[in-house]
């Protein structure tokens, strides 16, 4: 098994062998790249094709309801917010070329809601290297976490160190399950390392030797699961819970083959699965399949009535009808919201030295989600907050108690 730091420099190095970037000229003139007198330009690289495209289109979905919401209340000092994306396929191979489209080509001012973390391995040397803003991406991962933070990368979720800490506790002290009955079902690269190693955190947290726990892999952008299966069927009855560190194909197909072999096995999953996209997977197979599936949430339950929800809900509903709430697009759209709120006081002499000393200075931020947002100079992670959720047999979310 390949640790995150070395699968972050072999992916790393992978873009370094890729064809060399020509850094686009500062633009000239009043204004700093991506800003002009009615417009302030962000760009997000994120999986538009592919097995994981949903998680690409629900991100941007939540993005451009909040920025559609302030461009219709005039703004934020008369500048309209426009998102430009840029297809990666949830492929690092392909993520330098889209940050070089979005940077060269769009002229953005900043990145928001970039989707993924081997993803995140390329795109965030890139940012860095041009002192470009790097918001809200969609991953919690630690490789976007450093001690101290970089200073152009800001989070708005809590970690996956977090949301597997939450689940392990609560499968050992809610489920009274022994820790060597849990295993990790995970993607084949630094996302799955990023998962696996919250886990075996969690394990020491509590005194356990993580030296034996057991790992079933995949690869990315597959929905081959048959060596985890088979993996699975070695532990003769001794696995009681699966914690899931992977994205909505391939964990429900680990579901649909394991569902029957081993009845009473918990399935969990940290949020960057793609929670409505699971759940319609997991419908299309069955109540029985779908019943008591866990996700960890790093935002409030879609079907509750928290303020933010609310907001949400009637944005959508007003500039994208039809489209069903969601909790990735929910994620969006409140990163989106720690961002314009951000903006709007560095005022209209933007750039972003200014809005980051902004960001570093916001504390006690209240967007109606239960829990203040905030940052600082070596805190880039604005929510520490776990929701937990599980599926009803109607395939709905209901609030799960992990405490």
């Amino acid at each position: 098994m390949i640790g995150p730091s070395a699968a972050m420099a072999a992916t790393v190095a992978n873009a370094a062998t890729a064809p060399a970037m020509n850094v686009a000229p500062a633009p000239t003139g009043p204004f700093p790249r991506g800003i002009s007198e009615r417009e302030i330009r962000f760009g997000i690289a994120a999986p538009f094709s592919g097995s994981a495209r949903e998680l690409g289109r629900q991100m941007k979905l939540g993005i451009d309801t909040a920025f559609n919401r302030v461009n219709d209340a005039g703004g934020i000092d008369g500048r309209m917010l426009k998102l430009f994306a840029a297809d990666d396929g949830y492929e690092p191979s392909r993520t330098a070329a889209a940050m070089q489209q979005l940077y060269e080509k769009d002229q953005v001012f900043g990145i928001v809601g970039n989707v993924g973390t081997p993803t995140a391995a390329v795109a965030i040397p890139y940012a860095l290297e041009r002192r470009m803003l790097f918001f809200g991406a969609f991953t919690g991962a630690n490789i976007l976490r450093n001690d101290p933070p970089d200073r152009y990368v800001f989070n708005y979720r809590a970690s996956y160190a977090e949301e597997t800490d939450a689940v392990v506790r609560y499968l050992v002290k809610m489920r009274r399950l022994q820790p060597r009955q849990i295993a990790v079902f995970a993607q084949q690269d630094s996302y799955g390392d990023a998962g696996f190693a919250g886990v075996a955190k969690a394990f020491r947290a509590m005194g356990v030797n993580d030296s034996a726990l057991v790992r079933l892999n995949y690869a990315r952008n597959t929905v081959d699961v048959d060596d985890a299966v088979n993996q699975l069927k070695t532990h003769k009855g001794g696995i009681k819970a699966i914690v899931m560190v992977a994205t909505y194909r391939a964990a429900a197909r680990f579901i649909e083959k394991t569902r029957d072999l081993y009845p009473g096995l918990v399935y969990t999953n940290v949020s960057f699965v793609g929670s409505t996209a699971l759940a319609e997977e997991l419908k299309l197979l069955g109540a029985r399949y779908a019943s008591g599936v866990i996700v960890t949430q790093v935002v409030p339950a879609v079907s509750g009535y928290s303020s933010a929800v609310l907001e949400y809900k009637n944005a959508l509903a007003k500039y994208f009808p039809g489209e069903a709430p969601d909790y990735v697009s929910l994620e969006g759209y409140v990163a989106a919201n720690v961002l314009i709120q951000a903006i709007k006081r560095t005022g209209a002499q933007i750039d972003t030295e200014k809005l980051i000393d902004v960001l570093e200075n916001t504390r006690n931020l209240d967007l109606g989600l239960g829990t203040s947002l905030g940052f600082g100079r070596s805190e880039h992670q604005a929510s520490h907050k776990i929701w937990g959720t599980a599926l009803d047999e109607s395939g709905r979310f209901q609030a799960l108690d992990l405490e």
